[in-house]
């Protein structure tokens, strides 16, 4: 018997060799053949999943949904295989897909963020450089957590003040400017992981083993010290705990800029352009979702659209 677990390294495997960004997709899997593993299950069935769902534990439709669908490419690619996996159907799961509202960090709590995780222990130190900073420029640079960790040496000019993303959501790449204190910061790093390590990894990002970060060792470091200063609260069955997210570092990033060309009177429209293509987004309305996200941005559009009618009208 070939259990899924060994089946599931097979796919992933032709998955990455076609592209594919596999870090989340990846988790939930693992979670789902353990189970199946544990129930000496060796094919998928429509009971295995609901099985599955039964004691994974609590979690909205919409997160079940998605998790259904990440369950039926992986059965899709087994009944290739073997016939008797059955793909559960695309409607087992009622949900439409949403998007939770985001924690909005203030400049305090980033500031907390960076300097707890500077404390984070190791041999040498280096956990603590490694996720201050890379923490750090997430925050500044709206970078998502697996661009970030994903960044090489080579993409990384710190004469130019520019990062080259490479690895972006759905293989785009692009370039992201950073400011000249962010440079310097990079720079401070690179010379204290290379005194600690020396060279020759082509990842920019680096723990004292020497590899680069993981996306789950990423999200780990994160809630064990946001636990610490009190934004994550404890929870049982996890030592994640509850609470806000790495990823919500990028959306204060989004949001405070917009709030920023708001306040100053810049053209939201053709600001929302440049910050679209400065995250990486491939559909403006990725950057439009902001708006309607936060109150205190709605707010600054409502008062801005009624400025501009009253404005038409006078003339």
């Amino acid at each position: 018997m070939i259990s899924l677990t060994v089946r599931l390294e097979h796919y992933l495997t032709l998955r990455r060799s076609l592209g594919s960004d596999l870090a989340f997709t990846e988790r939930v899997l693992r979670r789902f053949t353990a189970f199946a593993d544990a129930e000496r299950a060796d094919h998928i069935t429509i009971d295995l999943f609901l099985n599955w769902k039964k004691h994974f534990g609590s979690a909205n439709n919409g997160t079940w949904s998605a998790r259904l669908g990440m369950v039926r490419g992986f059965a899709s690619w087994l009944q290739g295989i073997d016939p008797r996996n059955e793909v559960p159907p695309a409607g087992l799961i009622s949900g439409k897909k949403w998007r939770s509202r985001p924690y909005i960090y203030t400049p305090d709590q980033i500031a907390a963020i960076v300097a707890e995780a500077a404390r984070l222990p190791s041999s040498y130190g280096l956990r603590g450089w490694t996720c201050s900073t890379l923490f750090g420029l997430i925050a500044v640079t709206g970078l998502r957590v697996s661009e970030a960790i994903g960044l090489d040496e080579g993409d990384v000019d710190l004469d130019a003040a520019v990062l080259t993303v490479r690895r972006g959501k759905n293989s785009k790449s692009r370039f992201v400017p950073i400011a000249t204190c962010t440079a310097d910061r990079l720079r401070a790093y690179t010379a204290e992981r290379d005194r600690i390590l020396g060279t020759g990894s082509s990842a920019f990002f680096r723990f004292e083993s020497g590899d680069r970060p993981t996306d789950c060792g990423a999200r780990y470091n994160f809630a064990q010290f946001s636990q610490r200063i009190g934004l994550r609260e404890p929870q049982d069955f996890t030592r994640h705990g509850r609470g806000p997210r790495i990823h919500d570092l990028r959306h204060t990033f989004a949001v405070r800029t917009l709030m920023d060309w708001y306040r100053k009177g810049l053209d939201p429209d053709r600001e929302r352009v440049k910050l679209s293509t400065y995250l990486g987004h491939t559909n403006p309305e990725h950057t439009y979702w902001y708006i309607e996200a936060v109150p205190e941005l709605l707010q600054l559009a409502s008062d801005r659209a009624e400025r501009s009618n009253l404005e038409r009208d006078a003339k």
